[in-house]
């Protein structure tokens, strides 16, 4: 494989834009096609990024020769049939979080990359920064003993659009698959486990979807994680993880600039990111790396990580499910 790792981008919304902007930040990253539902949204969405080529519809896309990896930036209920798609056609793929709707689904894709032994990572972009790294460090370091405890929280109020993909049931709308995956997966980030035990109450709202809701995962020996996530309700963006000898507080525990490290109720040292970017160009080069090393998958994000996590938010939502 040659040095420079070649991008397409399946999807044209929001987020496909912003991690358009950010991958050409991304050492040997470029990117060179985008595949839309329509001509017209793609050709649109390439002069805004100069991109060279440009498909009406994403089973053009993944015929690209000129592609090696493919962003899928597509909504949730898409996600298993495009990354199926692209893994078919030999296409490495970078699947926007959630992975899919849930554990099967995320399993069938998992199990067709390895079997076509293609690149595959979830893009949870929280997991990639410095600062969530230098978090990683101190925790395995012991700089705060055992840890015992996580609270994190994250949560804002949509517009009301009964419509809109976040309060849609169709479209995989509701808190727990937008917000709660970030939580879930830096609870399973810290302790490197899933909870053995899950108790949870959520706010079904007219729509049918999780509004907001608050979860406790017991992990055995003492080790929890309380969890808070809304679509609804404007919640604060934080994260701290306590252990026997301290505390660690990260601010904005998903978009990660800073890190304070407290031995006993002290402040010992704080982690600042200085690097002026702020985006998806972490995740972008994380598999850029990987790609150019001929890894099948990055071990900050292992695929098997993704599927435990996955599981674990199936568990959560079951009761509100049976309840509904």
């Amino acid at each position: 494989m040659s040095k420079t790792i070649k991008w397409g981008i399946m999807g044209s919304g929001g987020i496909a834009r912003h991690f358009a902007k950010d991958v050409a930040l991304s050492k040997g990253a470029e990117l060179v096609a985008i595949g839309s539902r329509s001509l017209e949204t793609a050709e649109k969405f390439a002069s805004s990024f100069n991109i060279p080529n440009i498909h009406g519809s994403y089973e053009q896309l993944v015929a690209d020769p000129n592609i090696d990896i493919v962003y899928i930036a597509t909504p949730h209920p898409e996600h298993k049939r495009c990354a199926l798609m692209c893994i078919n056609a030999g296409k490495a793929i970078l699947c926007e979080k959630p992975f899919a709707m849930n554990y099967q689904e995320t399993a069938d894709i998992i199990n067709a990359a390895r079997a076509k032994k293609v690149f595959a990572m979830e893009a949870m972009w929280s997991r990639y920064f410095p600062a969530i790294r230098k978090v990683k460090e101190w925790i395995r370091d012991g700089a705060i003993g055992d840890v015992k405890m996580i609270n994190t929280t994250f949560g804002f109020k949509c517009p009301w659009d009964p419509e809109w993909r976040l309060l849609n049931k169709e479209l995989g709308g509701g808190a727990a698959l937008d917000v709660g995956i970030y939580t879930a997966s830096f609870a399973s980030f810290v302790y490197e486990d899933q909870p053995v035990r899950i108790a949870s109450s959520a706010h079904i709202g007219s729509t049918d979807v999780d509004e907001w809701f608050a979860a406790i995962f017991d992990y055995g020996d003492g080790r929890m994680a309380v969890i808070s996530n809304a679509i609804r309700l404007p919640l604060q963006t934080e994260a701290t993880i306590y252990g026997t000898e301290g505390r660690i507080e990260i601010p904005n525990f998903i978009a990660a600039k800073d890190a304070t490290l407290y031995r006993r109720s002290k402040i010992s040292e704080t982690f600042i990111d200085e690097d002026p970017r702020r985006g998806m160009f972490h995740e972008a080069e994380e598999a850029t790396r990987c790609m150019l090393e001929g890894l099948l998958e990055s071990p900050e994000m292992p695929l098997d990580e993704t599927l435990a996590i996955m599981g674990t938010l199936d568990e959560l939502r079951r009761p509100w499910n049976d309840a509904h």
